[in-house]
C-alpha cells in the first residue's frame, strides 16, 4: 500500500524565495486551468483536454511577456498543478453523479495568494534527490535542510513540499510499503479488543482499560484566547497583524500536532497488541452540531479510527466497524437484556434482569466486541471477519521507533 512520510524542512532565505515563486506559479497555472474551463462552459464549447491546456497554459504562455516568469520554476511543478485541476474536476463530476462517497463537492475555485496553505509536487522525472549529507535537492530551489525523524523504508515515488498556516515547511514523500517487511515488524497475537470512544475517557477497552482524554484544545484555550484577542486588535494589512496571525496559527498547530501524536501512539499500540479490533461507526458530524461540539472535535475520533483502518490493512490486522445505531449502552453484557436508553450523567447501572452492576463505558466496550463478532465462540475460538480496506491518507512523521524501520 502507499503511505506518506512527512518531514520538517528548514529552507534558508534564498530557498524560501524560490519556494514562494514555485507556489505562485503553480497557483497561477491552476487558476488559468479553472478559468479556461469556465470560459468553455460559458461559450457552450467542450472542455479543453489536458494536453491542449498544457500546451496553451505552460508551453505557449512561457513565450509571452505576461507569463515569461513561469520559466523560473520547474516545469514538473506546473504540470502537476494542471493534474490537480483535472483531478478536482473529476471528483466534482463524480460527486454530481453520485459515484463519489461523502458530502457533495463543489466546483473547483480559484486559489488565492492569501491562502494559508501552499504546496507543490515533484515527481520522479523532476530529478529531485536526497544528497549524501541528508539534504533534499529540489530543481531550481537547491539543497534544503531536512530533519529526518526516521529513515525512509523505500525509495519515494514523489515528494510534495508544503507550507502550512504557521509558516512551517514540510516534505511529504509517497512510499510503496513492503508487505513482507510490515508483517515481520508486527508480532503475532491472538488477542481481540472492543473499543468504546467517549469524552469522559477518550477510549475504554473491553478488558477494562480506560484511556484518559488529553483534551489538548481545552488545555490550550487560555493561550489561544490571548493570541486571538491580540490579533483582533491589530490593523488589517499591517506587519504586526501578520505577526499576530502567525502566533495564533502556531498555537493551533501545537494542538493539532499533539493530538495527532497521541492518536498515532495509541492506534499503533492497539494494532500491535491485538489481532482484531471492534469500534463503533460514530456520527461525528451529527454530534458536532450539539452542545458537545467543541469536545467532540477536540477528541478527534474520526482521525483516530482512520489511523486504525490503514494500520490494520498494512499490518494484516482486522478492524470491524459496528453500526452507529447498535444499542451498546442499553444492553447488559452479561445476560443480553436490553435495559433502555440512559442519560449521559448515569455512569453505572444495574441490570434489572440479572442484577449485574455495570460501568457504562466498560459494558459498551464489551458489547462493541460482541457485536463485531470478536467474542469467543462456543468452540473457544475467536471469530475474525475479513479485512476492511482503508483509504490512502497521509501518515504522521512518527509511529514505530526509528530503529525498527528498514534503512
Amino acid at each position: 500500500m502507499q503511505l506518506r512520510y512527512a518531514f520538517r524542512l528548514y529552507p534558508d532565505s534564498g530557498q524560501r524565495t524560490a519556494l514562494a515563486k514555485a507556489f505562485g506559479c503553480a497557483r497561477v497555472v491552476f487558476n488559468d486551468a479553472v478559468r479556461a474551463r469556465q470560459d468553455a462552459r460559458a461559450a457552450g464549447d467542450a472542455f479543453p483536454a489536458a494536453g491542449e491546456l498544457s500546451k496553451k497554459l505552460i508551453t505557449e504562455a512561457k513565450q509571452t511577456d505576461a507569463r515569461a516568469w513561469l520559466g523560473e520554476v520547474s516545469s514538473v511543478v506546473l504540470q502537476q498543478s494542471l493534474r490537480d485541476a483535472e483531478a478536482a474536476y473529476k471528483n466534482f463530476f463524480a460527486s454530481l453523479r453520485g459515484e463519489r462517497k461523502g458530502t457533495k463537492m463543489g466546483a473547483p475555485r480559484f486559489k488565492s495568494r492569501k491562502d494559508n496553505r501552499q504546496s507543490i509536487r515533484f515527481t520522479a522525472n523532476a530529478r529531485w534527490s536526497i544528497t549524501g549529507s541528508g539534504r533534499l535537492n529540489l530543481p531550481k530551489i537547491g539543497a534544503v535542510k531536512v530533519t529526518w525523524s526516521r529513515p525512509l523504508p523505500a525509495r519515494p515515488s514523489s515528494v510534495t513540499v508544503i507550507k502550512d498556516a504557521a509558516g512551517r515547511y514540510f516534505a511529504s514523500f509517497v512510499i510503496d510499503t513492503d508487505p513482507a517487511a510490515d508483517a515481520a515488524r508486527m508480532p503475532d497475537t491472538d488477542q481481540s479488543i472492543g473499543i468504546d470512544l467517549g469524552l469522559t475517557h477518550f477510549a475504554v477497552l473491553s478488558d477494562g482499560t480506560k484511556i484518559d482524554s488529553p483534551r489538548f484544545l481545552r488545555r490550550a484555550e487560555k493561550k489561544l484566547k490571548r493570541a486571538q484577542r491580540e490579533l483582533s486588535r491589530k490593523q488589517k494589512g499591517s506587519k504586526n497583524r501578520e505577526k499576530a496571525r502567525l502566533k495564533v496559527a502556531r498555537a493551533h498547530a501545537q494542538v493539532v500536532d499533539a493530538r495527532r501524536e497521541f492518536h498515532h501512539q495509541l492506534s499503533t499500540k492497539l494494532i500491535r497488541d491485538n489481532q482484531a479490533i471492534g469500534v463503533e461507526d460514530l456520527a461525528v458530524k451529527g454530534l458536532a452540531r450539539t452542545r458537545l461540539a467543541k469536545s467532540v472535535h477536540d477528541a478527534g475520533w474520526a482521525q483516530f479510527v482512520h489511523m486504525l483502518e490503514y494500520k490494520a490493512v498494512r499490518y494484516g490486522r482486522t478492524l470491524v466497524k459496528i453500526g452507529r445505531f447498535t444499542p451498546t449502552s442499553q444492553v447488559c453484557s452479561k445476560c443480553g437484556a436490553k435495559d433502555g436508553p440512559k442519560p449521559l450523567h448515569i455512569r453505572t447501572w444495574t441490570c434489572a434482569a440479572c442484577g449485574a452492576v455495570h460501568d457504562r463505558d466498560h459494558n459498551a466496550a464489551i458489547n462493541v466486541k460482541t457485536a463485531a463478532g470478536l467474542a469467543v465462540s462456543a468452540c473457544g475460538a475467536p471469530v475474525r471477519p475479513g479485512l476492511v480496506p482503508a483509504q490512502r491518507e497521509e501518515t504522521g512523521s512518527r509511529g514505530f521507533p526509528p530503529e525498527t524501520c528498514a534503512a
